[in-house]
């Protein structure tokens, strides 16, 4: 089944561009480590779950991008064009010549209802040419204007259009120190219109992401695209073919399907978190080697201990022992030692994974009471190598990982907005002081949901 992505904006459009990059790097690598037949079966179904193929050869991504400035656009479908690896179709992107100007209420008042029949009718074109839809993954900013109000308001549209097809939206989460005065707003008005129409939200955060290009890849001066790789290669460890059962002779055939199914137990819980491991310099990797057991070990600790990447993990923290409580889970003012998860899923690529013993993942402790260990933990795995790693591994998180860095966007939304900083630039546009109130309770609720596991 294929899945079709909606670029919204400038940090999408980039981040889109170097996705499709991964995954056809990844695709004619020569790093594969499989027999001929395994990467045969491998390529052609990430060939039809990401391009349509065109009769000159080149794999046309499917993918719609939509912008309300030209420049990036313009830039991304010609760069991908030079690749001669894949292209972006002419005829489906969407801009105009005046951006959103960082407002929120811009992108989902003004230019989303303004240009929704046109975008609507690109985003039809695509689906219609998959012979079976998996669904949609949407790449989008919370900080800025077109990427998160455009993006929640075309997320609704697909909503409404598409109501059996699955939907994913990726969210770039913004810098702590962003350069957008009003990236707070952008940001909870963002979450929770997307928590109304999404089926999950796969969160990263900017910080973190710099800080695995500043500590392990080693790169002293970090550009957008930099961080747009390392995003856009996690990305590509989820989403490129692999088994989802044990003996399985095909691979999967439903992606969103089964990564919902897998991940998304409840609709109150749809904040995926992702982390991957190995990740380092490139030049490193000849002298590298990894073992199953050291991998699992390290991205069984980095889930408890809520660590980003493999470097400073806190060794200290333990699974809680049955039947004791940990006062820091129920409120977010505390440090949050220990993270509680509702669902995972550990994706394993490369050599001998047949042999990789993932039992720690299914320690009943590591997850909410009201879910088994069997139906909380999955694993999915393919011997095909990804992007140069011998071994890799992958982990998508359904877990309190968000929490303080949420409470603490909506703290800082809430104290301008008690101050009435900046409001009135949402008003001119339709967004009320009550739509700001209704976005605070939904993310309010959210906190506390996550927070009482």
């Amino acid at each position: 089944m294929s899945i079709v992505t909606v670029q919204l904006g400038q940090c999408g459009n980039q981040i889109g561009h170097e996705v499709f990059n991964t995954l056809c790097s990844d695709v004619h690598g020569k790093h594969g480590l499989c027999s001929k037949k395994e990467n045969e079966s491998y390529q052609d179904t990430c060939k039809e779950r990401f391009f349509s193929e065109q009769k000159a050869g080149v794999p046309v991504a499917r993918a719609v991008l939509v912008d309300m400035e030209p420049k990036v656009i313009s830039q991304t479908l010609a760069v991908a064009a030079r690749s001669g690896y894949w292209k972006y179709n002419d005829q489906s992107h969407f801009c105009q010549k005046q951006g959103s100007g960082n407002n929120w209420a811009n992108g989902y008042c003004v230019h989303g209802p303004k240009h929704k029949d046109v975008i609507m009718n690109l985003v039809q074109k695509e689906a219609e040419k998959c012979d079976r839809l998996s669904g949609f993954v949407t790449i989008m900013s919370m900080a800025g204007g077109t990427g998160s109000g455009l993006g929640a308001f075309v997320t609704q549209c697909l909503r409404d259009a598409f109501p059996a097809s699955f939907i994913l939206n990726h969210v770039i989460w913004p810098y702590g120190t962003g350069e957008v005065i009003v990236q707070n707003y952008n940001s909870i008005l963002t979450l929770s219109h997307l928590y109304r129409s999404s089926d999950a939200l796969l969160v990263h955060e900017n910080d973190v992401v710099h800080k695995i290009c500043a500590q392990l890849l080693n790169i002293k001066q970090i550009s957008f695209r930099d961080v747009n790789q390392v995003i856009a290669h996690q990305l590509g460890s989820v989403f490129q073919p692999v088994y989802t059962a044990e003996g399985a002779l095909h691979y999967s055939r439903n992606p969103l399907g089964d990564l919902m199914e897998t991940l998304v137990p409840h609709p109150e819980f749809k904040m995926l978190g992702l982390r991957n491991i190995p990740q380092m310099p490139e030049n490193s990797l000849a002298y590298s080697t990894f073992s199953w057991p050291g991998l699992i070990k390290h991205l069984r600790q980095m889930l408890i201990a809520n660590a980003t990447m493999e470097e400073g993990i806190n060794w200290q923290v333990r699974a809680p022992c049955p039947g004791s409580s940990i006062p820091s889970r129920h409120s977010t003012s505390k440090p949050l030692h220990f993270n509680t998860s509702i669902a995972n899923l550990v994706i394993l690529r490369g050599k001998d994974t047949h042999s990789a013993d993932i039992g720690s993942f299914q320690d009943p402790a590591l997850y909410t009471s009201w879910l088994s260990p069997q139906d909380a933990f999955n694993l999915w795995k393919t011997p095909r190598a990804f992007n140069k790693y011998e071994k890799s591994a992958a982990l998508v998180s359904n877990s309190q990982f968000l929490l303080k860095p949420l409470d603490k966007l909506v703290g800082k939304a809430w104290n301008m907005f008690a101050s009435k900083a900046y409001i009135h630039q949402y008003t001119k546009h339709g967004i009320e002081e009550d739509d700001f109130l209704d976005s605070f309770t939904a993310l309010e609720q959210v906190i506390s949901s996550y927070a009482t596991l």
